[in-house]
């Protein structure tokens, strides 16, 4: 699996980083700080051939927050996002938060912060379980 990490806290990407590495499920982990450069980042790969990168993105963010992000992700090509599974993960403990992330058809689940080995693993399990 490939991973893009969201989130404006360096710390935050470190750790999810940390913790994605050492699932040995790894084969690219990529962080941006911001949204907008993740987004950019997306357009301009190549077209993906299999549904392999899961994306962790936090939703309180400066410039564009993480569902502006999603926002924005369901207006690209489905080509391009068919390449993505989208996951919100954030310590907002705000109802409203968490229902407008039902809104989102490409948002697989909210997680909550932090990121854990076990959430991860239950991730990478639930994909893996729904490829069979």
């Amino acid at each position: 699996m490939n991973f893009l990490v969201i989130d404006d806290s360096k710390l935050d990407c470190f750790i999810a980083e940390k913790i994605i590495r050492n699932t040995g499920n790894c084969t690219m982990v990529k962080s941006f700080l911001q949204a907008s450069e993740a987004l950019t980042y997306i357009k301009n790969a190549p077209i993906p051939q299999s549904r392999d990168t899961i994306i962790l993105v936090d939703i309180q963010m400066p410039v564009m927050n993480g569902f502006d992000f999603v926002e924005e992700f369901e207006k690209l090509n489905p080509d391009i996002a068919h390449g993505y599974f989208v996951y919100i993960i954030s310590s907002s403990i705000n109802e409203n938060d968490l229902n407008r992330v039902n809104n989102y058809s490409s948002v697989i689940q909210f997680i909550n912060k932090p990121l854990t080995s076990n959430n991860l693993r239950q991730i990478i399990q639930s994909l893996a379980g729904n490829a069979q």
